[in-house]
């Protein structure tokens, strides 16, 4: 199984989730090769939850690495755990070229796509220029 998939299982231990008991875990490779993990931290204020998705991203990104190449997904009920819209439009934002591999420990099987397969019409810097 691909070095990334198993760090985001072990990095999914760590989450934080006492309202819906769903736990994410998420890694997300550097154009250099480094990795940085998230998982999905709940809050009883709902709107104030993180996904596991972002909370890797933006630790690479605050740790000044801004090239992306790649992410895992994985989930505790063991199936294919899809990133939310948030998620699919800040990796639109932070790996437009990137990959997103997902994971289903039910099945043992790894899905992956491209972020623009997820998310192909993305709002992005363009959308803001006046015309």
């Amino acid at each position: 199984m691909e070095e990334l998939i198993l760090t985001a299982i072990k990095a999914m231990s760590n989450a934080y989730s006492p309202y819906s008991n769903f736990k994410v875990g998420a890694a997300v490779l550097t154009e250099c090769g480094k990795m940085f993990t998230g998982c999905n931290i709940e809050n009883a204020s709902y709107p104030a939850t993180i996904c596991a998705e972002r909370v890797a991203m933006t630790k690479a990104v605050s740790e000044g690495y801004t090239n992306l190449v790649k992410i895992a997904i994985v989930c505790s009920n063991g199936d294919y755990a899809y990133p939310c819209g948030v998620c699919r439009q800040v990796m639109s934002e932070l790996m437009p070229d990137g990959e997103v591999l997902v994971y289903s420990s039910n099945e043992n099987k790894v899905k992956q796509y491209k972020v623009s397969e997820l998310l192909p019409y993305a709002f992005d810097k363009n959308n803001l220029e006046e015309k």
